[in-house]
């Protein structure tokens, strides 16, 4: 029987195309995976990677035998890692989130989950992106305003309401808006997509099915919601964002919402995860734990920015 760490180095090297970046993401040193490859292939009879001093490429036996492996390893680290641990969640779980989503609704309640699985090692990045969950090796991943993939399993968590914000010293001595149209007199701070390099447009609704579209002037152009929100707080001008971005803000008077009735619609807030038949024991950990603070505290309630 093969041993396990062998077949990992080979899958990962094959994944990453290089030992060095297999090594990082199996958490050893570049000749370990290069051992345990050529112990592999050794065992096996074959050479399974061609490799040269700029990169590593499968052989043709290298592609066949990593179809013939398919999902079988994953699920057998996680039947290992759970068997382990006398059946209790247990791995390396990693997330993707947004870096203010993240910080300000999950990191606080990390200690909880660790004290409720203490075989779990939190794996969490921060990032402003959606990322493919197969491809990069995440567990799951918190985030919302795009379309996602059908072979992804989904969970709604919340509405994604982006409303329009300001200090309480900018507004001073300014008129307050009365609907959408009215953000063109005042200084605007938008967003430039990452994706596409276009700003980003809004079209703003409210109870009644009025829609209108927020065409704000180009004051102040940034790449990130995060700077957005501060530059708003600086008292720099008019900020469309998400409720969970600015909700802290508000409640602590730093921001004020204008336009209370309307707001964007750019769809939900999802936690989502890939399709499988089995679901790892550490993923489905993280997501009754998350699913279970929205309840809990009331997020999709106080995430809406509809008020009727």
């Amino acid at each position: 029987m093969e041993s396990l760490a062998n077949l990992e180095s080979f899958v990962k090297s094959a994944e990453f195309g290089g030992f060095s970046a297999a090594a990082r993401r199996l958490g050893l040193t570049p000749a370990a995976v290069s051992r345990n490859v050529a112990m592999l292939e050794r065992n096996m009879g074959v050479r399974l990677f061609h490799r040269s001093t700029r990169k590593l490429a499968l052989t043709d036996e290298g592609e066949r035998f990593l179809q013939a492996i398919g999902g079988s390893l994953e699920a057998l680290q996680a039947a290992i890692a759970e068997a382990s641990c006398e059946g209790e969640p247990a791995g390396m779980l990693k997330v993707s989130m947004s870096v203010t989503f993240g910080c300000d609704y999950i990191l606080p309640r990390l200690a909880d989950f660790m004290r409720q699985y203490p075989h779990i090692r939190p794996d969490y990045h921060f990032e402003n992106r959606q990322v493919d969950l197969i491809a990069e090796g995440y567990d799951a991943a918190i985030g919302g305003g795009f379309e996602l993939p059908l072979a992804l399993q989904v969970r709604l968590l919340a509405p994604l309401h982006v409303v329009a914000v300001a200090s309480p010293a900018y507004m001073q001595g300014r008129t307050t808006p009365v609907d959408p149209s009215d953000l063109a007199a005042l200084d605007g701070i938008v967003l430039r997509s990452s994706r596409t390099g276009r700003i980003n447009q809004r079209i703003m609704c409210n109870a009644a099915g009025e829609e209108m579209a927020a065409l704000q002037p180009e004051t102040l152009v940034f790449n990130d919601p995060a700077a957005m929100c501060r530059a708003a707080i600086l008292g720099l001008g008019v900020a469309l964002l998400a409720m969970p971005d600015v909700l802290p803000h508000l409640a602590q008077g730093t921001l004020v919402r204008l336009l209370p009735r309307w707001y964007a619609d750019l769809g939900s807030i999802s936690l989502y995860y890939p399709s499988k038949s089995m679901l790892p024991g550490k993923t489905r950990a993280f997501i009754d734990h998350v699913v279970e603070l929205f309840r809990r505290e009331r997020l999709a309630e106080r995430f809406a920015g509809s008020l009727e």
